[in-house]
C-alpha cells in the first residue's frame, strides 16, 4: 500500500519524534529526578482490568488502550466520540440524526444501524455492565476513573459483541475519606457545562455514597431556518449514585443508580444536492442549517441500575457478582429531504429493557498460574414503532419487538514457564435465543389510524451457540518489553430484520446469520530510557465471515417510490493492519505522544443476486490510514503548580461512512488541530483553555444516499469550538 504525500509526511513527522529516544538512553538518567519523568512514566503504571483481572497497561498482552481521568482531561474528552482521534483504528460518532446515539467502528467492523433486532459490532460498558443498545450510549465524560480501549475481538472474557473490540467506561471509585470535584465550562456557541462529583463517608460504619452529575448545554451549530430553533445543540442531563460499604478487607458491596436525559433537538444535515422531487429548492451554504418541515424533537431517556459484590474467599479464591437492570427510550423525528415538503418524513420512538447477571471467580495464588471464569447471563426486550410518511401519498410502519435470552460461560487461564514465558488459553460458549415479532402495515393516510395492508406478520424464534476460543503465547524479553502472539475470535449474533417487507421481498423475512471474526496477532510492547519513553505495536491479520450489512433499497413496484431497509450477510473479507503508540519525554519538560493506524480491509465474497462483486465493494468507517501527534510543554510554577500547554493534530484518510459508497458523501483525507493551555493552580484548582478543530475543518461523518427519494445529505463533525473550564477539587 502506497502511502500518498501527505501521509507520508505525517509518518515521517511522527518517526523521526522518536529518534530522541536513542539520545535519551544514552544519558545519565541518574541526573533526572523522578518527578521530571512523571508524565511518561505514569503509562506503565497505569491499572486496566482488560483480562477481568488487574494488570499495568504495559504488562497486558493485547492491543488496549488506557486514558486516566487527567489525560481525558489534558485531551479535552468530552464525550466517547473525542477518543476517536486518540486511538489507533478507532472510529466513533454520534449516529446520523441523533445526539447521543453511538456508532463505533474498531479496526473496520461495527455497526451503524441502530434499529432494534441489529446488534452493536463493538461492546460498550459501564463499570462491568454491557449496555446492549445505541441510544444514548454516546457517554459523556464525568466524574470518571479511566476509560479503556480494547481493540479485536474479545470473545472469550466479553462475549458476543465484542467482535471488533470493546469500550470500557470505568467511572470514580469509592473513597474512605470525604472528597469531591466541581468544574464549569464557558464556551463557544453558548456551551456552559457543569460537572461536580462528591464522596460523602457515613461515619466510621464503611458505608461510602458518591453523587455525580453533569448538565450540558450548547446552543445549536445550526438552526431551522423556517422556525428559528436551534439544530445540532446540546441539552444534556446526566447523573450517578453509588452506595457501597468498602469497610473490610474481605468483601464490599456497591449499589449504583444512573441516568441520562438527553433533550437536544434534532441533528442538522446539510443537503448535498437539489432533490429532484423539489428541483428548485438548492441546498444551503451552512453545513449544519435546514428547512425541516417535521418537529424539532430527538428525545433520549437511559437509565440504570446495578448491585457489586466482591468477596475475598481466601489468599487465592476471589468472587465477584454483577447484577445489572437497565432501560431506555428515545422519541425522535427523522426528515431524510431536510425540507418543508413531505417526502421522507419518518418518526420513530425505540423502548429497550436489559437484565444482566454476571458470576465470575478469580484465581492466583502469587504463583505460575492465574485464572478467571464465570458464568454471565443477559435478558433483553428492545422494540418501538417507526412510521413512514413518503410524499403524503405512501404510508407505513415497521413495528415489533426481538427478545434475546442469552447464557455463556467463560474462562482463561494463564501459565507462566518462566519469568520470561506464559501460555494462555481461553474460550467461551455462549447460547442465544431470539424471538422476533414484527407487525409491518401500509396505512391509507398520515393518521396511520387506517390499515391498508398488512405487509409483515412474522412471529418466529432462532437459535445460535457459538464457541470463541483464545491461545495468546507472551515472551517477556527484557523487564521493559513484552512480545505476545494470541489468536482470538468473536462472534455477533444474527437475528431478524425488523423492517422486513415480506409481501415485496420474502427473503427479507428470513433471519441472517451471526458474523464471525477470527483475528491472528503480533505485539510489542516495549520501554526505553528508564521508562521514559513508551512504544506499543501489533500487527493483525483477520478473517471476517457471514458479515451482517444494513442497506436502504427500493421496494419493487412501488408507486410513489418507496424504500426498506434490507438487512444481509455479504460473505467473508480479509482485514489486517498495523498499529502503533508512542509515548515520551522529549526533554524533562516536553513531552510526545501520538498513535498510527494503518488499515487494509478488502472484501473476497460480496454476493448480490446470484453474483459475486466484492471487487467492487468497500468497507464502510475503515479508513486506511488514521493517526494523531500530540506535543506538551510543562512549564513548573515557583508554588509547585505547573502550565501545561499542548497542540495537537489529527488525520483520517478518506473514508466511506455507509454500504450504498456514495462518493458524495465519502469523506476525502482532512485534518483536524487541536490546543490547550493548562493551569495547574495547585492539588485543588485548575483553570483550562481548550479549542477543537481550531481551523474550522468541514468534514462528514455519514450521511443518507437514497436515490429513489432523491436524497442526498450528509452530517458534519463540530465546528471549531473553544471553551474555558475552571475545576475545583477538594
Amino acid at each position: 500500500m502506497l502511502l500518498k504525500p501527505n501521509r507520508l509526511a505525517f509518518a515521517l513527522t511522527l518517526a523521526l519524534a522518536t529518534l530522541p529516544a536513542g539520545q535519551v538512553l544514552a544519558q545519565d538518567t541518574a541526573d533526572s529526578a523522578e518527578a521530571d519523568k512523571s508524565e511518561a512514566a505514569q503509562l506503565g503504571t497505569i491499572t486496566v482490568t482488560a483480562r477481568k483481572r488487574e494488570e499495568t497497561l504495559q504488562e497486558v498482552p493485547i492491543a488496549v488502550t488506557a486514558f486516566s481521568a487527567q489525560k481525558l482531561d489534558d485531551f479535552n474528552v468530552e464525550d466517547l466520540s473525542d477518543l476517536d482521534a486518540q486511538v489507533p483504528n478507532l472510529t466513533v460518532y454520534a449516529a446520523r440524526g441523533s445526539s447521543s446515539t453511538i456508532t463505533a467502528y474498531i479496526r473496520g467492523v461495527g455497526q451503524a444501524d441502530p434499529l432494534w433486532g441489529v446488534d452493536p459490532g463493538v461492546g460498550l460498558y459501564m463499570d462491568d455492565v454491557y449496555i446492549a443498545r445505541p441510544q444514548g450510549a454516546l457517554l459523556d465524560i464525568f466524574d470518571v476513573e479511566r476509560i479503556e480501549v480494547l481493540r479485536g475481538p474479545q470473545g472469550s472474557l466479553y462475549g458476543k459483541n465484542t467482535i471488533g473490540g470493546a469500550i470500557k467506561y470505568v467511572s470514580r471509585a469509592l473513597d474512605p475519606d470525604l472528597g469531591g470535584s466541581a468544574s464549569l465550562t464557558l464556551g463557544t456557541d453558548n456551551q456552559q457545562d457543569l460537572k461536580v462529583g462528591v464522596n460523602v463517608p457515613l461515619g466510621e460504619s464503611g458505608w461510602v455514597a458518591r453523587f455525580a452529575g453533569a448538565n450540558l448545554t450548547r446552543d445549536g451549530y445550526g438552526e431551522n431556518i423556517r422556525t428559528g430553533q436551534d439544530v445540532s445543540d446540546k441539552e444534556i442531563v446526566a447523573g450517578r449514585f453509588t452506595l457501597g460499604y468498602i469497610g473490610s478487607d474481605v468483601w464490599n458491596l456497591q449499589f449504583t443508580a444512573d441516568s441520562i436525559d438527553d433533550a437536544s433537538a434534532v441533528r442538522g444535515a446539510k443537503m448535498l444536492a437539489a432533490n429532484r422531487f423539489a428541483p428548485t429548492v438548492l441546498p444551503l451554504d451552512d453545513r449544519y442549517d435546514v428547512r425541516n418541515g417535521m418537529p424539532n424533537i430527538n428525545d433520549t431517556t437511559m437509565e440504570g441500575y446495578g448491585l457489586t459484590f466482591n468477596y475475598k474467599i481466601n489468599d487465592d479464591w476471589s468472587f465477584k457478582s454483577v447484577t445489572a437492570q437497565r432501560q431506555s427510550d428515545t422519541e425522535t423525528n427523522i426528515d431524510f429531504d431536510t425540507l418543508p415538503n413531505i417526502i421522507a418524513d419518518v418518526k420513530a420512538f425505540y423502548s429497550d429493557e436489559q437484565f444482566s447477571q454476571e458470576f465470575q471467580v478469580n484465581y492466583d495464588n502469587g504463583g505460575n498460574f492465574t485464572a478467571v471464569g464465570g458464568m454471565y447471563y443477559f435478558k433483553a426486550e428492545a422494540g418501538g414503532t417507526v412510521l413512514n410518511n413518503f410524499f403524503n401519498l405512501s404510508f407505513g410502519n415497521t413495528n415489533g419487538q426481538v427478545d434475546t435470552d442469552s447464557i455463556a460461560f467463560y474462562g482463561e487461564g494463564t501459565y507462566h514457564f518462566n519469568e520470561q514465558w506464559a501460555l494462555t488459553l481461553g474460550g467461551r460458549w455462549t447460547s442465544e435465543d431470539k424471538a422476533v415479532d414484527i407487525f409491518n402495515q401500509t396505512f391509507t393516510d398520515a393518521t396511520f389510524t387506517v390499515p391498508r395492508a398488512t405487509v409483515s406478520d412474522l412471529e418466529d424464534e432462532v437459535s445460535f451457540d457459538n464457541f470463541s476460543p483464545k491461545i495468546s503465547l507472551d515472551y517477556q524479553a527484557t523487564e521493559d518489553t513484552l512480545l505476545y502472539g494470541l489468536i482470538s475470535r468473536g462472534f455477533k449474533s444474527g437475528g431478524f430484520n425488523i423492517r422486513a417487507n415480506i409481501s415485496a421481498v420474502p427473503a427479507s423475512g428470513e433471519p441472517f446469520d451471526d458474523e464471525t471474526l477470527t483475528t491472528y496477532e503480533l505485539g510489542a510492547k516495549m520501554a526505553f530510557a528508564d521508562q521514559s519513553w513508551f512504544l506499543n505495536a501489533a500487527y493483525f491479520y483477520s478473517d471476517y465471515k457471514d458479515i451482517q450489512l444494513s442497506i436502504f433499497t427500493t421496494i419493487p413496484n412501488s408507486n410513489p417510490p418507496a424504500f426498506f431497509g434490507d438487512f444481509t450477510n455479504a460473505g467473508a473479507a480479509t482485514v489486517q493492519g498495523v498499529e502503533l503508540e508512542l509515548f515520551g519525554q522529549l526533554s524533562e519538560r516536553w513531552v510526545l505522544q501520538g498513535n498510527l493506524g494503518f488499515l487494509d480491509a478488502e472484501y473476497d465474497e460480496y454476493i448480490t443476486a446470484g453474483v459475486n462483486v466484492a471487487d467492487q465493494q468497500k468497507f464502510t468507517n475503515a479508513p486506511e490510514f488514521s493517526g494523531a501527534l500530540s506535543i506538551q510543554y510543562i512549564h513548573p510554577l515557583a508554588n509547585g503548580g505547573e502550565i501545561r500547554s499542548r497542540l495537537g493534530y489529527s488525520y483520517q484518510d478518506k473514508v466511506y461512512p455507509t454500504t450504498d459508497l456514495s462518493e458524495a458523501i465519502a469523506q476525502d483525507g482532512y485534518g483536524l488541530w487541536s490546543g490547550s493551555v493548562i493551569w495547574q493552580v495547585n492539588d485543588q484548582w485548575r483553570v483550562a483553555l481548550e479549542g477543537n478543530n481550531l481551523a474550522d475543518e468541514e468534514y462528514r461523518t455519514t450521511g443518507y444516499n437514497i436515490a429513489a427519494l432523491g436524497i442526498l445529505t450528509g452530517f458534519y463533525g463540530p465546528p471549531r469550538t473553544v471553551a474555558l473550564t475552571a475545576s475545583y477539587q477538594f
